[in-house]
């Protein structure tokens, strides 16, 4: 299993609309065969942070998963959102395995 951990810097006065793209993702990434395991608001500290958490059974499921994607248009239209609204100022993704009993 690989999870895939997103760090979001976000337009804080556009948390409403960064809340809304994060609520079209994650029955998405289901539908390609992943477990979303949430998105994570600013609460308190920095309020323009946020995260989400996400696995795959393995690297080349999630490769598969980027490339089946780009071509589906609630997923496209996920993208176009965030785009519009400008919620996102930018992200970086880091991949970690799990260490489970």
């Amino acid at each position: 299993m690989i999870t895939c951990y997103v760090r979001y810097i976000i337009d804080p006065a556009k948390l409403d609309e960064f809340e809304r793209y994060a609520k079209m993702w994650i029955p998405l990434v289901t539908k390609f065969g992943g477990r979303h395991q949430g998105y994570y608001l600013p609460a308190e500290g920095a309020n323009n942070v946020a995260l989400a958490l996400f696995s795959f059974e393995s690297l080349a499921a999630y490769e598969q998963y980027r490339i089946d994607s780009l071509a589906d248009p609630e997923c496209q239209l996920a993208v176009e959102f965030a785009e519009h609204c400008n919620c996102i100022v930018s992200y970086e993704r880091s991949f970690f395995r799990p260490i489970l009993d």
